[in-house]
């Protein structure tokens, strides 16, 4: 299920009574998943982009503004460090992004989670940062990055790019029901929020395995060898016709992935350092060199245009934002402010629900979920 909604860079704060409102609604929603359905099954929820935005509406956020992240997971931190749910947090905006291993050993050092869950999330955490900031290379820079998590070591990351000349944010959600058992870098992705449509170099897709192999191959030959790669990939970007062969598909220089490679020092030191390392596997090459972005591209470039291995330039499928309701109004006002008296009205209810369940009466909450069976098919849970 893919789903795609405009996010322009919303300025202004949310007001703190607000704020205790937005925490009190979702504590009721994240309490009700869990008591009825388990902990993963909250992970898997939080997976699918437009329950993610529904849930975020719901709470007092606005559908379209790129606070419906950054808002929304500090929302749900607060409240999964205030309960004991079986599900926790890391990371967050800007600085906090880097410090999920910080907040995993801090858990692990009170007795939450174990230490070896605690560095095999770390790990998840670093490649799946890495798959939207190099392995899918669409013009968004990541600022934003959660690891949601329970103790088998579910996952769920939600992660936020900007496109700093549009003003656009564009969402990515990944988690380990999607990705390869062992490889968070092979198809994670459950869902990515953004009305902008890209042709990007895609090697996080099952597809792209044929050119990661290859890059694998370039990187172990050694720099020199690789440079000499690059003088005839740049001929060929401006239209010099191979020796041999035709190439696999048109070069299409309105493409930012067929711009030419520069052979600058910095280049040559980031493959002179992965050849000494000398990666057996691609995660590996992702965690243990510098190789970043540029690079990639440019060795993606050497797989398609010398070794006719070509990467995938494919995109997210698009479905239309507008199916999303507000429960009490939105931040900015639209589609009008919140209203007060309807949000207590709200939370007094949802909280009723919460205590019936947790003693075992099951009348509301049975209505409760039947309301479910009106709501649009791609908001059900994967």
């Amino acid at each position: 299920m893919w789903g795609v909604a405009d996010l322009p860079l919303h300025g202004g704060h949310v007001p703190p009574w607000l704020f205790d409102v937005m925490k009190r609604v979702a504590r009721a929603v994240v309490k009700l998943v869990v008591l009825e359905y388990g902990p993963s099954h909250l992970l898997s929820r939080l997976a699918n982009p437009l329950w993610f935005q529904a849930f975020n509406n719901a709470i007092g956020m606005d559908w379209d503004s790129s606070g419906s992240t950054t808002i929304t997971t500090a929302v749900l931190r607060e409240v999964l460090e205030q309960e004991s749910l079986g599900v926790w947090a890391a990371g967050g905006k800007g600085s906090r992004s880097l410090e999920v291993p910080r907040d995993l050993g801090a858990l692990a050092d009170r007795g939450v989670i174990s230490s070896g869950l605690a560095s095999r999330l770390a790990r998840v955490s670093r490649l799946t940062a890495k798959t939207d900031s190099a392995l899918l290379q669409d013009g968004f820079s990541l600022y934003h990055h959660v690891v949601l998590f329970d103790e088998r070591g579910n996952w769920t990351v939600v992660q936020q790019g900007m496109n700093v000349d549009e003003k656009l944010a564009r969402r990515y959600h990944l988690t380990w029901e999607r990705a390869d058992p062992g490889d968070a870098t092979v198809e994670p992705h459950s869902g990515v929020l953004c009305e902008k449509s890209t042709v990007p170099l895609n090697l996080s897709l099952r597809e792209s395995l044929g050119s990661r192999r290859v890059i694998l191959d370039v990187v172990r030959e050694g720099a020199p060898r690789v440079i000499r790669h690059l003088r005839v990939v740049n001929a060929a970007i401006k239209g010099q016709r191979p020796l041999v062969g035709e190439l696999p598909r048109p070069v299409d220089a309105s493409l930012p992935y067929y711009r030419p490679v520069k052979l600058t020092r910095s280049l040559l030191k980031v493959l002179n350092e992965a050849y000494e390392v000398y990666p057996k596997s691609f995660p590996e090459l992702l965690l243990e060199t510098r190789v970043g972005p540029e690079t990639l591209r440019a060795l993606s470039l050497i797989s398609e245009l010398i070794y006719r291995e070509p990467p995938p330039l494919r995109d997210v499928e698009v479905y239309s934002p507008f199916k999303y309701a507000y429960a009490m109004g939105g931040k900015d006002g639209v589609p009008y402010p919140v209203r007060r008296d309807i949000a207590e009205r709200v939370v007094r209810e949802l909280y009723e629900i919460v205590r019936a369940a947790e003693l075992g009466e099951g009348d509301r909450l049975r209505a409760f979920k039947a309301l479910s069976k009106l709501a649009p098919p791609d908001l059900v849970p994967f």
